[in-house]
């Protein structure tokens, strides 16, 4: 408790003293105030000494909206490439330079020392941020950072072979992960569905009738270059992907015949030299390799040699079916995928393990992998790059889809919580650390200690940037850490789910006596719990051992301080992006009979869109079966003290592959974008 006391009161104090420094996103590793300067106030103009890249000046404009002046009345900035930064970590990898960076500002100017230009880079994304905030536009906070990051490697897949989302949003997305030290951008050019890269030597692979998904629509090479350029601007590297010889049935239908036949790898060699010479500045070509077995005599081989001799490494997935990984297959770098995907000795791994959000619910889990240490690591090595957070888009979202957005890649990016994810593991990245890998942590916030308070400071400063550089954003995310349940150990129901036990007839108590036994209660904190996670034993939920057949039941008291309308959030089974689950039957929440009262009113479910449906494919649109994808519910609350009652059944879920136990409730303004300020959520059974 001590201990927990102590850390509270330091991040107070960095609130207090801080401010906009307080709201930085990642967090620097040392921050000093300077209490004998004034602020800075930028005017729009900055007077540069000496002569920076016109890469460093662009930056600048395009992060700070300072333009270069040879009015030398302007903030002066001074920029210096060092041969070091005292106390900064490194390491080897290739094609990611150091970033390391000292910023410092007082009322006279900008002073940043950096070994590379891309610290330089670093260095105004923090700038950016520390001019940005709620009092007076342009004031700086004197102040000296000196920063750099755990792992080299932070970054986000998009999927969009199976999807599409145009050049234009692709390029607003880098501007907005920019600000971030996001680093790379990891693109899914082709699928089964799709081949969305331009190759002039072989134009039917564009043609829209290879196309099952968004005929029609893919990239020229020239949108290819402006996504780079782009990039590049923000300091972001782009890793291209052409999934071979796997997930090709586009491929197939375009030309005729399979990639591993000896025409289709000829052809392969010659869509590599364009994917080069479009991605000039790619240090890597991604070649997927996974998932299907490779039978073409020495294929691996004959591709990455090919890709060696454009000057490029090559990233593979990790594992590949039938195929062990060393440096003589000629991978560089893998992607480790699902709990199979292990490090390999000798080559650069990112760890993308748990990091499909396609899967992930809104609150839960995105706590596991913010407080998750990355693959067992406190810091990257030459072995353990960093990570990359994967959006993969298996079910179909049609624009128009989603009750809140009108495109689909808006949709993809809701349903999915990209900005939230995307920005809690990259802060993991960049400042390292993590009490315990997720397989271990689980995606449970602890009710008390540093995991708890470290989350809320993300927290709160994540929510600063989602309603300042990131306003008007589909982002789903909530407060959340001030929200406080009471559950109970679950009672055996025999598959009955609507067997009733105690707590539906004794009301919230400390703890029950049913049939000789003593079921007692608990805490948990959080917007949304599994009991039971969606990949069972491998990522630990409220319980150490769940097991089907039983009920457990949840509750909490909600204070608030008027009578008034308001936005619930609930859901009791997150329908993930890859799945091809059913929908609810209408009159219920879910597929397992959770039931939800306010105030001892049960609260009736949505009408499913897809409900009725006897079976369900991957082209059928997710509609409203997610939270995300539909308005929150309108309640109304009490003057005073409200009681949130839940009752969860775990039993076979028929239609379901992943049958989730889990619960989310949250009360937000009635549109969903806000927490609702001013309530106080306690799950004692007498009233605080």
């Amino acid at each position: 408790m001590k201990h927990r006391l102590v850390f509270a009161i330091m991040i107070l104090l960095a609130i207090n003293a801080q401010g906009k420094v307080g709201h930085l996103l990642p967090m620097p590793k040392q921050v000093t105030l300077n209490k004998e300067s004034a602020p800075l106030m930028l005017t729009g103009s900055l007077y540069f000494e000496g002569c920076p890249s016109n890469w460093i000046l662009t930056a600048f404009r395009n992060l700070t909206s300072q333009q270069a002046t040879t009015d030398k009345q302007a903030p002066h900035v001074e920029i210096k490439l060092v041969e070091a930064i005292e106390g900064a970590y490194d390491y080897h990898f290739e094609g990611y330079p150091n970033e390391a960076y000292r910023l410092t500002v007082d009322s006279r100017g900008i002073r940043i020392a950096a070994i590379t230009e891309t610290g330089v880079i670093r260095a105004i994304q923090t700038l950016a941020q520390l001019a940005e905030g709620d009092t007076q536009d342009g004031e700086v906070e004197a102040c000296e950072i000196v920063d750099w990051p755990a792992f080299k490697l932070r970054g986000y897949m998009h999927d969009i072979g199976r999807s599409f989302i145009s050049s234009e949003e692709l390029k607003k997305q880098l501007q907005l992960f920019g600000r971030f030290k996001v680093n790379t951008f990891h693109l899914h050019l082709t699928e089964n569905q799709a081949w969305r890269f331009e190759v002039k030597q072989y134009p039917q692979l564009t043609e829209a009738s290879t196309m099952t998904r968004f005929a029609g629509q893919y990239y020229t090479q020239e949108e290819c270059r402006e996504i780079v350029r782009t990039a590049s601007e923000y300091g972001i590297t782009v890793i291209p992907e052409i999934d071979m010889p796997g997930h090709s049935a586009a491929f197939t239908r375009a030309m005729g015949h399979s990639m591993q036949t000896a025409q289709g790898v000829e052809e392969l060699k010659n869509i590599l030299d364009e994917v080069a010479e479009v991605f000039t500045d790619a240090p890597y070509i991604h070649i997927g390799a996974d998932e299907q077995a490779i039978t073409y005599p020495d294929f691996l081989r004959i591709i990455t040699s090919h890709i060696h001799e454009k000057g490029k490494g090559v990233v593979v997935w990790n594992p590949i079916s039938g195929v062990g990984i060393t440096d003589k297959t000629g991978a560089d770098m893998t992607q480790m995928w699902s709990t199979a995907g292990k490090r390999i000795a000798g080559l650069h791994n990112i760890d993308c393990r748990y990091n499909y959000v396609n899967h992930f619910d809104v609150f839960a889990d995105l706590v596991g992998i913010y407080k998750s240490n990355i693959y067992y690591a406190q810091q990257g090595d030459e072995e353990i790059a960093g990570e990359i957070t994967a959006i993969w888009n298996d079910r179909y979202i049609a624009q128009g889809s989603i009750d809140h957005c009108t495109t689909a890649a808006e949709a993809i990016m809701r349903q999915n919580n990209v900005y939230a994810n995307v920005l809690a593991s990259t802060e993991r990245a960049w400042k390292g650390g993590g009490q315990q890998y997720i397989e271990t942590g689980g995606t449970l916030l602890p009710t008390e200690g540093q995991e708890l308070e470290e989350f809320k400071d993300w927290e709160r400063r994540f929510l600063f940037h989602k309603n300042h550089s990131l306003k008007g954003e589909p982002i789903p995310y909530v407060r959340q850490t001030n929200v406080c349940w009471r559950i109970t150990d679950a009672f055996p129901n025999d598959g009955n789910a609507d067997s009733a036990f105690p707590p539906e007839t004794e009301g919230p108590k400390d703890c029950y006596t049913w049939q000789g036994k003593t079921y007692n209660t608990g805490c948990a904190i959080g917007a949304a719990i599994y009991l039971r996670h969606t990949w069972d034993k491998l990522v630990p939920g409220y319980y150490a051992d769940p097991q089907p057949n039983h009920t457990a039941y949840a509750w909490t008291f909600v204070y608030s301080p008027i009578e008034q309308e308001a936005g619930a959030l609930v859901e009791f089974q997150n329908y993930g992006r890859s799945e091809k689950d059913l929908a609810p039957e209408n009159g219920h929440w879910d597929r397992k009979g959770s039931r939800l009262w306010l105030n001892d009113e049960e609260l009736s479910a949505p009408v499913w869109d897809n409900a009725g449906k006897e079976s369900m494919d991957h082209e059928t649109p997710l509609r409203n079966e997610n939270m995300t994808a539909r308005k929150p519910i309108k309640v109304q609350l009490r003057q005073g003290w409200n009681k949130v009652f839940i009752k969860l059944p775990y039993v076979r879920a028929t239609g379901i592959r992943l049958n989730k136990w889990m619960f989310t409730f949250v009360l937000t303004d009635t549109e969903g974008r806000d927490a609702l300020e001013g309530l106080v959520y306690s799950p004692n059974c007498v009233f605080p």
